[in-house]
């Protein structure tokens, strides 16, 4: 057993922990939580950067080449439908369905599209949620 670190004995050997925090400093989890609180949740809500990038990112070149939307409509539906979903969940994960139209292309057409929101405990054990991609955890 490893205390050294200053670890609690009966955690084990912690070989790398990365916080919530971090993810956020570092763009991997993008904080999304004022906007999700006008949507109706009541804790801290971020969202994968994959998940940003499939659903939510929209450029004024996307809707010069594509159709006029923009990031924060796009936000306002993920969010909605994830609220939606959370409020009929009976576990810590819930999948929810999308109709986005996919960046890039030319494409105008909404595509379906499965995110998956989970309810998990944050860096001081307070509940926070993260909205993913399917296989994102």
């Amino acid at each position: 057993m490893n205390t050294s670190n200053n670890l609690n004995p009966d955690e084990g050997d912690l070989v790398y922990r990365y916080s919530r925090a971090q993810a956020l400093a570092d763009g991997v989890l993008i904080d999304v939580t004022d906007i999700a609180r006008e949507a109706g949740f009541r804790v801290a809500v971020a969202m994968t950067a994959p998940t940003w990038a499939n659903c939510v990112a929209w450029s004024e070149a996307d809707s010069q080449r594509q159709v006029s939307q923009d990031e924060a409509g796009r936000l306002w539906d993920v969010l909605w439908l994830a609220h939606l979903a959370a409020q009929r969940a009976d576990s810590n994960r819930v999948a929810f369905e999308l109709h986005r139209v996919p960046r890039g292309g030319r494409g105008q057409r909404p595509r379906r599209t499965t995110l998956h929101m989970h309810i998990g405990p944050g860096d001081q054990a307070e509940p926070v949620i993260t909205v993913m991609l399917p296989g994102e955890d």
